[in-house]
C-alpha cells in the first residue's frame, strides 16, 4: 500500500527527511521500477526565496498549490524534468524535490535510459538523472503519488534509515536569501547521494568561463 495523503499533509522540513528510505514506484510502459530515496530537499513555498513558488501560482508551478501527495514535474534548463512531492495543506505550495536515490528493481530498464552511467550508483544520483531513469517528463505532473496499484508513480512505505544516519545542510545551487536553509537531507554514507554544490552568481560563472 503506498503511504497515506496524511503523510504528506504536514510541514514540509517534517517530510522530507521522512522520505529518506522510502520507496517510489514508477511503472513505465516498459515495466515497472523501483527506487530507494537517499536524497531530498525542502521548498516551503510562498514563504520560501528558493522556491519556484515564491512569487506565487503560475500556470507551471500549479501543481504545487493543489493537494498533497501528488507529483509537481518541472523542466529545467532547457534540458532536464526534476521530481518534487507537494506537501501540506492544499493552497500552501511546498514541496520535497527528490534527489537522489537507488535502483532496487528495474535496472535494465534504468540503464538504457542512463546510458552515460558508469555504475548502478549513478543511475539516479541527482534530481536529472532520477528523473531520466525513471522515464519521467511533464506528463506525469500532478499525478497522484498515494492511490497505488497501476498508477504511473506511488510512494510505498520502504525502509526508513535509522536516525542516526540522517544528515542535514545547505540545499544545493540555491542562493540569495534562501541559501543558508538547512533543508537538503540524505542518508550518510550512502554512494548514491549527490555531491554538494553551492549557488554561484551569474556573473561569477562568466568570469570562470572567461579565465
Amino acid at each position: 500500500m503506498p503511504l497515506t495523503r496524511d503523510f504528506f499533509d504536514r510541514p514540509v522540513v517534517e517530510v522530507a527527511p521522512d522520505l529518506l528510505g522510502r520507496t517510489l514506484l514508477r511503472n513505465t510502459p516498459d515495466g515497472p521500477i523501483t527506487l530507494r530515496l537517499t536524497e531530498v530537499e525542502a521548498y516551503d513555498g510562498e514563504t520560501d526565496p528558493g522556491s519556484h513558488a515564491y512569487r506565487g501560482r503560475t500556470a507551471r508551478n500549479a501543481a504545487m498549490f493543489g493537494p498533497p501527495g501528488h507529483a509537481y514535474v518541472y523542466f529545467i534548463y532547457g534540458m532536464w524534468f526534476s521530481l518534487n512531492v507537494v506537501c501540506g495543506p492544499e493552497g500552501e505550495a511546498s514541496g520535497v524535490l527528490l534527489r537522489a536515490g537507488e535502483i532496487l528493481t528495474g535496472t535494465p530498464l534504468a540503464a538504457g535510459r542512463r546510458p552515460k552511467a558508469r555504475s548502478a550508483n549513478e543511475l539516479a544520483k541527482g534530481p536529472a538523472r532520477l528523473a531520466t531513469a525513471l522515464d519521467i517528463d511533464r506528463t506525469l505532473d500532478s499525478t497522484d503519488l498515494c492511490t497505488g496499484g497501476a498508477a504511473p508513480l506511488s510512494l510505498l512505505p520502504g525502509e526508513p534509515p535509522a536516525p542516526e544516519r540522517v544528515r542535514n545542510g545547505p540545499r544545493t545551487g540555491v542562493g540569495g536569501d534562501g541559501a543558508d536553509h538547512p533543508w537538503r537531507y540524505w542518508i550518510a554514507d550512502d554512494p548514491t547521494v549527490s555531491p554538494y554544490r553551492r549557488h554561484v552568481p551569474r556573473n561569477r560563472r562568466r568570469a570562470t568561463t572567461a579565465t
